[in-house]
């Protein structure tokens, strides 16, 4: 099987938790209590194979539904997990590897922060290089444009004098889990990224882009309560700047700023629909600490996350 999206040399998830982070959502309708913190902890079907922020590459399947009190974990470690965003941390899965100098480190487009890979399998057309793939009844589609050190546009990677490389993809389909309850979701999800720096004569690299997700479920959690949901999810990432290591250490990020945002309105049995959000600001300011803000339904904790590949931990 093979994956065409812009991706990261670094394919495994990088999870930040700490339970000082954490936030139960719980909400109550038809008069039961539910917990709604497990939408937090995936990402709307389909978003693994966008370019974002988000670090969770899980399952692609779409959410599950609130379960009956108790907050258990849904999509990240199975039962017997406490529930809440991240682990307890950062929604979606955590951050990605690159965003925390957890990815692979060295220089040249095929390495280091946010490097670049294109399937051989993709097609020309008027400079761009566009790139399908489908799984699980989604299909998503990227349309690479690729420019050299001189601004010179190019139809693939030369390890040499690529420099830039922006990649847009969309995602749509219908997709359905079976376990855990039954659920049926329709995905439309899209997103943009430009890195540049990636010639390996360059000191660091820059990364600004944004994504957006949207997942429309109807089903029964596996309580067997019928639901139906919309699951949203944004981010953008502004000005990033990481260093170009030539040591088998990576780099962190050093400047820019990273927004992220997610919603989820769930209506159980036809009831009134409830709202839950959460929205993280992460800032990086050249220290080894980068400044976390998290508001979830309204409450707001500060929060810092040690570089690198530090967990958050909140005020």
């Amino acid at each position: 099987m093979k994956f065409t999206r812009f991706r990261l040399i670094a394919a495994t998830a990088t999870l930040l938790g700490a339970t000082a982070c954490n936030f139960d959502s719980m909400g109550s309708a038809n008069g039961r209590d539910f917990a709604f913190g497990s939408a937090f902890n995936t990402l709307p079907a389909g978003m693994e194979m966008t370019t974002s922020s988000y670090g969770g590459e899980g399952s692609g399947l779409p959410w599950g539904g609130p379960e009956r009190g108790g907050g258990m974990m849904q999509g990240m470690g199975g039962p017997g997990m406490r529930g809440g965003p991240g682990m307890g941390g950062m929604m979606g899965g955590g951050l990605g590897p690159d965003f925390i100098g957890a990815g692979q480190p060295g220089r040249g487009p095929h390495r280091g922060a946010f490097a670049a890979r294109i399937d051989s399998t993709c097609t020309v057309a008027s400079s761009d290089v566009t790139c399908t793939f489908t799984r699980n009844g989604l299909t998503a589609t990227t349309i690479y444009t690729i420019t050299s050190t001189s601004g010179a546009a190019q139809t693939k990677i030369d390890t040499l004098t690529t420099n830039t490389v922006r990649a847009r993809t969309t995602v749509t389909g219908t997709i359905s889990r079976s376990r855990d309850g039954s659920v049926t979701a329709t995905v439309n999800n899209s997103s943009d990224r430009t890195v540049s720096g990636l010639a390996p004569s360059s000191t660091q690299r820059t990364v600004n882009g944004w994504s957006k997700g949207a997942e429309t479920a109807s089903g029964t959690n596996r309580d067997g309560q019928k639901f139906t949901a919309v699951r949203t999810s944004n981010d953008t990432t502004t000005g990033l700047v990481v260093p170009v290591s030539a040591t088998t250490t990576p780099s962190y990020p050093t400047a820019g700023r990273v927004v992220r945002v997610m919603s989820v309105q769930t209506t159980l049995d036809g009831g009134t629909p409830a709202t839950n959000t959460r929205k993280e600001v992460l800032t990086y300011d050249g220290t080894a600490t980068a400044k976390l803000v998290i508001t979830e339904n309204g409450t707001t904790k500060n929060c810092t996350v040690a570089l690198p590949r530090g967990r958050p931990s909140c005020q």
